[in-house]
């Protein structure tokens, strides 16, 4: 496709865009009558729910009818790929590593989020400290997995050749062997997790933050005056005043965890034990073209998202009531 033919087509675009608006105007403005509230909603609403049913329900449902098919999509199969997917070890694996990362990471990167917040609260240089913290996360999945692979570098320990990673440096420092880290299975995966802790630290960091300089003055005070202090200030008042704000920050990471796909697309690829349910949905689909087994996969990570979305929308709907 040239130069010349993108440019067209972004035009394209551009005018269609026009004209649906155009469209949804010009409907607005000529509805009159008793029913001319109902026709501006249907007018401002139903490009956005066709939109919504192309690009997302229609989808979704394609991608559910091609996991009952085999790889080529031809011959109906029922649930064998999701029998599949239960029973083969390297499959197996998956799952259980996209379980270690939904255990992990959510509760690690909300905890060190939280101890942040609280230690920094009113600090002297507390804007420059949340800066610090915060920094990751405008930095590109991608980006912050390159950044890691150079930390975990390693070189074989030979003369003349010098450890580039960081890890391996010190390992060498204090008198031990080089360890080529990201082949190490199981932990390789813990590795690679701690990335998304770094990123995600940030984020809860932010949220709780707000969530603890909301608290009324007049709680702690009450509470410094009957002798509340220290840890039983955080357990007793502090925690419990600010838990809406932590399922909300639990609930957003674990989410975005379940759809980790660049972190480990760009550090080991999948390999050596470390693919997760993203992941492989991709190799399976784009790189085995088997259309059965990738499209099982998608549909197991939308029945892992959805229920953390609905109590996640619950609780959100509990604060609000209050």
């Amino acid at each position: 496709m040239t130069i010349t033919d993108k440019i067209i087509q972004l035009v394209v675009a551009v005018a269609f865009f026009a004209l649906v608006l155009a469209a949804v105007l010009f409907i607005a403005d000529r509805a009159r009558g008793r029913r001319a509230e109902r026709w501006q909603g249907f007018a401002f609403v139903g490009p956005a729910v066709l939109l919504l049913l192309i690009g997302l329900i229609y989808p979704a449902l394609r991608t559910a009818y091609q996991s009952f098919f085999d790889a080529g999509s031809t011959n109906f199969i029922g649930i064998d790929n999701y029998a599949r997917i239960f029973t083969q070890p390297e499959l197996l694996i998956v799952l259980r590593n996209t379980f270690l990362w939904v255990i992990f990471t959510p509760i690690v990167a909300t905890a060190v989020g939280l101890v942040y917040a609280v230690l920094v609260d009113r600090a002297r240089a507390e804007s420059f400290a949340k800066a610090l913290i915060f920094l990751p996360m405008a930095i590109s999945f991608v980006g912050a997995s390159i950044i890691w692979k150079f930390v975990y570098e390693y070189r074989p320990n030979q003369q003349n050749i010098q450890q580039i990673g960081l890890v391996n440096q010190l390992l060498v420092w204090l008198g031990f062997e080089p360890v080529n880290l990201l082949l190490i299975p199981f932990w390789n995966n813990l590795l690679l997790i701690v990335v998304m802790i770094w990123i995600q630290a940030g984020f809860a960091m932010t949220i709780l933050s707000a969530a603890i300089k909301a608290i009324p003055d007049d709680i702690t005070e009450a509470a410094r005056l009957d002798g509340v202090g220290g840890l039983r200030m955080f357990f007793y008042i502090t925690l419990p005043s600010i838990r809406p704000a932590v399922v909300v920050v639990l609930t957003t990471i674990s989410i975005g965890v379940l759809k980790v796909f660049d972190i480990v697309r760009t550090m080991t690829g999948g390999q050596f034990g470390t693919s997760v349910v993203a992941n492989e949905f991709y190799a399976q689909s784009f790189r085995l073209f088997n259309i059965g087994i990738g499209s099982s996969l998608a549909m197991i990570l939308f029945v892992l998202v959805v229920p953390i979305v609905i109590y996640n929308v619950r609780q959100m709907r509990k604060v609000d009531a209050r």
